[in-house]
């Protein structure tokens, strides 16, 4: 992966962009030294360039549209919790404050960002990205956005982001070393409507959720183990969660109580 800055170069941003390339293996700085994103591509060979801006980061892979790091729809359900609303997610979960939950599909990390939201100071969240790309987009994005409301920015930078696939990331992790064990492999499919989030699925692990998977989210997970789906997928059903209540919605929870 390529890490530079914007067409503007300034010693801040360049600052970052080395100090970025030297913390991560498999990432190289190249000053930008006027050439487009697609001339360095050419001239390195590599298709993922992850730029450093002043306030921003934005990641320019294989697709013509980039992607930008922003918080999107959480921050909309992020205020309303904060204004102690109810979220779907959140309750069918049962996060309270102060638990520890790994996020095993981060992905752009819309659910981490809510799950540290729910948790609170006490708490804390890992998130886990197979791809490295999105785990350095999602990683500086959370790291460095600044949002007007001090709660969010700070449940953000709470999130310890790690490159790993789930199953591997889960079995590094101590017996009912955690709370709440979460997946979302909704990117398995192109459900996703909005043409803002096609680049996306370049970077998509299409692999369906293993046993394996969910058999070590059992032994590491306390309280539960929550799958996200479409509610007629069968999902539910092939990984042992059972059939989820009727709803409106097309996506919803399976959840497994582990403590009852």
């Amino acid at each position: 992966m390529i890490i530079t800055t914007g067409e503007n170069e300034s010693p801040r941003t360049v600052a970052r962009a080395k100090e970025l390339a030297q913390a991560e293996a498999g990432a190289v700085y190249v000053r930008r030294a006027g050439r487009s994103l697609k001339e360095l591509k050419a001239v390195k060979g590599d298709s993922d360039v992850l730029v450093v801006l002043e306030n921003r980061i934005r990641l320019a892979g294989a697709s013509e549209r980039p992607m930008e790091f922003h918080p999107s729809m959480s921050y909309v359900r992020a205020k309303r919790v904060l204004k102690g609303e109810k979220d779907l997610m959140l309750e069918a979960a049962g996060v309270v404050p102060g638990d520890v939950i790994v996020d095993c599909t981060a992905g752009l990390g819309a659910d981490s960002m809510m799950f540290a939201v729910g948790t609170g100071p006490a708490g804390s969240v890992i998130a886990m990205e197979s791809s490295f790309p999105l785990y350095m987009l999602l990683k500086e994005g959370l790291r460095t956005y600044r949002a007007k409301i001090a709660e969010f920015t700070e449940a953000l930078q709470r999130i310890e982001v790690r490159h790993t696939d789930h199953l591997t990331g889960l079995k590094s992790l101590p017996d009912k070393s955690v709370d709440i064990v979460y997946f979302d492999p909704m990117f398995r499919e192109p459900t996703m409507e909005s043409s803002s989030l096609s680049p996306l699925r370049a970077y998509a692990n299409d692999e369906p959720l293993s046993l394996a998977a969910i058999e070590e989210a059992r032994r590491v997970a306390r309280k539960t183990v929550v799958l996200k789906e479409k509610r007629d997928s069968g999902e539910f059903e092939r990984l042992g969660f059972g059939t989820p209540e009727r709803n409106r919605t097309k996506i919803t929870y399976g959840v497994m109580h582990l403590d009852r």
